[in-house]
């Protein structure tokens, strides 16, 4: 695909990367349902903001311990 940044969906567990130059990101699922890949997988939703330019900034949003954790993913094409 001649794509920048894929979103992919399915496993229902967050996941983001880079591979050859593309960024890659699933944003799990925000119920936390059932995934076959995870025993208890943790609700999670992204927030992306596309810059002017080639930057892309994912806000990941996770339930972890009842508490919810942002962390913040830059990824700046080369």
């Amino acid at each position: 695909m001649d794509v920048d940044v894929l979103v992919t969906g399915s496993t229902h567990r967050f996941e983001a990367y880079e591979e050859q130059g593309r960024f890659f990101i699933n944003p799990g699922s925000v119920t936390g349902a059932f995934s076959p890949v995870e025993a208890e997988p943790i609700p999670s939703f992204v927030l992306m903001e596309m810059k002017m330019g080639q930057d892309v900034v994912a806000y990941v949003y996770q339930l972890v311990d009842d508490e919810v954790i942002v962390d913040r993913i830059e990824y700046h094409k080369s």
